[in-house]
């Protein structure tokens, strides 16, 4: 991926650094942002641009791998897969969803009550 979308990893919030890294790439993987066949960074470029452990970024690579979002071959990288798995636990994509809203959230500045003023405003309520 060349110009690829910044991924942060916010160092004071409690979500494992592997997580918030894997959350990220969920979505931009999920909403086509990176698309099938996109190439992912190196292991030590990502690890180095975010200031994390190698094996973080790995753990957060075979996380990926598992769910069958990303496929890694040694010297070829690893590359978004083709076809995304389907998500089974819509429970589990609404949780990533609303941890992202409000992660994206708090990252401008915004209150909790104001986070949940504008999910009562998207409910219509």
């Amino acid at each position: 991926m060349t110009d690829r979308p910044a991924l942060t990893v916010v160092t004071d919030d409690p979500t494992p650094p592997y997580e918030q890294l894997r959350r990220q790439l969920v979505e931009l993987i999920r909403f086509g942002v990176l698309a099938p066949g996109d190439r992912l960074p190196p292991l030590r470029q990502l690890a180095a641009d975010l200031g994390l452990a190698v094996g973080t970024v790995a753990r957060t690579y075979r996380e990926l791998e598992v769910a069958g979002l990303v496929i890694s071959r040694r010297g070829g990288g690893t590359r978004v897969a083709a076809v995304p798995a389907p998500r089974s636990d819509p429970d589990e994509a609404l949780r990533d969803s609303a941890t992202a809203f409000v992660r994206a959230a708090r990252l401008l500045g915004v209150a909790d009550e104001q986070i949940v003023s504008a999910v009562a405003r998207a409910l219509g309520r």
